[in-house]
Parts: structure tokens; sequence; C-alpha cells
């Protein structure tokens, strides 16, 4: 059985760091693709980072990039997102999803990931 849980969220004061957490069992972690998505109240989901673990190839949205990094521990089975100098548009609930295909993109759409993690909130106070 597949599992994604994701953890880490909270709330924090605008410029402030957090770092979510997705623990993955089940599939062939090293050469799946791991995205973390967000949606806020009344918006779409919408993909921010992805991660190919084999290859240590990492993408991420323009909202985010150069703020938020994602890496990956191979031993633990466990992706990160490492939120830094955060703002109150990006209060959201964070997914973390994955593609056993491997496809490495920060912009398809959220039909294309098999299997889900619960969400975890993150609120950013300004």
């Amino acid at each position: 059985e597949v599992q994604l849980q994701a953890s880490g969220g909270g709330l924090v004061q605008a410029g402030g760091s957090l770092r979510l957490s997705c623990a993955v069992s089940g599939l062939t972690f090293g050469n799946s693709a791991i995205a973390w998505f967000r949606q806020a109240p009344g918006k779409e989901r919408e993909g921010i980072a992805c991660i190919v673990s084999d290859n240590d190839d990492t993408v991420y949205s323009d909202s985010v990039k150069g703020r938020f990094t994602i890496a990956s521990d191979n031993a633990k089975n466990t992706v990160y997102l490492q939120m830094n100098s955060l703002k109150p548009e990006d209060t959201a609930v964070y997914y973390c999803a994955a593609d056993v295909n491997g496809v490495l993109s920060a912009h398809r759409s959220p039909n294309s990931y098999e299997y889900w993690g619960q969400g975890t909130l993150v609120t950013v106070s300004s």
C-alpha cells in the first residue's frame, strides 16, 4: 500500500521559515516524482515544486523559486520542502503527491499524480 504522510505545517510570521516533510512508503522512491502542491481558500490546487531523487533533479514554480527548496533523504524515503521568506500569500494547505512515472514538472495537473498525502496547513501572518 502506497502512503504519503505530510507534516510540518503551522503558524508563522511573514519573513519566517517552515520545513514540511513528506514520508513516502510503498513505492520505488528514487525514480518517482514527488511534488508539493498547495491550495489556498477559493483557489485551485497549484503545483510548486517537484523532485526526482535518483537524479536529484528539481523544478519550481515561479511563485516560490528562490524562496523554497525541495530536497530528499533517500535513506528515509522522505521529501522535504524548506520554505523561507514566507509571505501571507503562501497561506494554504500543502500536499505532497507521487507520480510513479517520474515525470519532473512543477506545472502538471493534480490529476497526473497517482498518490497523495493528507494536507498540512501553513498559515503566514502579516
